[in-house]
């Protein structure tokens, strides 16, 4: 029998009725339906488990194959910082490419959470996921990796050529992926345009001068599963100020692949760029 509890005098509530508990047997599934609506990620489908019906494959995902290719011997035996690992996609890429040990930082507490479902449901034990946020990490720690990849992170900083300014000296080989502010784009997109304030702002790090587009993430911060910065707002950069930033700090830009097609971005969100860079 159904443990009941009494609800205002007037009726009962049966604890099946509490979306805390789950009174089926243990599934996989379970565990991924505590955030039932909030995922971003669809799984692969051989795993026979459903977190989002949507299109974003981020444990497939192309931009980490096409990184590998810029690392000799690719992420096998790699010692890798992933920032912003969000539903720990790439972290599972990362181990069943064989990396020898993952740091993956995640600031947003329901992101952290659902990596840690993502760790026990797919046994990633290489990977190592740390809740906090990576700037003053990367201010306070020493640790140095062969591999950093920050894809989808730049664009939501709010100073994101300090974040670019402190990967120096921290990894090899760093990947990034990011939109970019393009002003010819932005005035003929107005749907996307219009979160951005009219006149960029100057900014200056380590001697590096460069502008800031500042956008407002708006309704987008009132979804459950919201997936940005820490702040109300964050900053893109133009596409010569971000590699002009990882020049100026000392990587090498080895290949760009700017997602456009008949010269139009094909990123729905605005246009976005990959990064294979290497330090000097």
């Amino acid at each position: 029998m159904a443990l009941q509890i009494p609800h205002e005098g007037r009726h009962f509530l049966t604890m099946s009725d509490f979306p805390n508990f789950f009174l089926q047997a243990p599934t996989a599934q379970n565990a991924l339906d505590l955030f039932k609506g909030e995922w971003s990620t669809r799984l692969p489908d051989a795993t026979g488990l459903v977190a989002s019906t949507g299109p974003v494959r981020a444990c497939e995902d192309y931009r980490v194959h096409w990184f590998e290719k810029h690392i000799p011997g690719g992420y096998a035996g790699k010692r890798v910082l992933e920032l912003g690992p969000l539903e720990a996609g790439h972290s599972y890429m990362l181990q069943h490419a064989g990396a020898a040990k993952v740091v993956a930082i995640e600031a947003a507490a329901r992101a952290y959470l659902k990596c840690l479902v993502m760790k026990e449901t797919f046994a990633l034990d290489r990977v190592e996921f740390r809740l906090g946020d990576f700037i003053p990490y990367l201010k306070s720690s020493t640790e140095t990796f062969d591999v950093a990849l920050a894809s989808g992170v730049v664009y939501h900083q709010k100073n994101p050529v300090e974040l670019l300014s402190l990967l120096a000296g921290r990894a090899r080989h760093l990947f990034i992926w990011t939109h970019y502010y393009d002003a010819q784009f932005m005035a003929a997109r107005q749907d996307i345009g219009r979160y951005f304030e009219p006149q960029p702002l100057p900014n200056e790090v380590a001697g590096f001068a460069h502008h800031l587009y500042r956008k407002r993430y708006a309704e987008a911060l009132e979804w459950k599963g919201f997936c940005g910065g820490g702040d109300i707002d964050t900053s893109w950069l133009t596409k010569a100020d971000l590699l002009g930033a990882l020049q100026n700090f000392g990587f090498e830009i080895v290949e760009t692949w700017d997602e456009r097609k008949d010269g139009q971005p094909t990123n729905p969100n605005g246009p976005s760029i990959l990064i294979a860079a290497r330090a000097r």
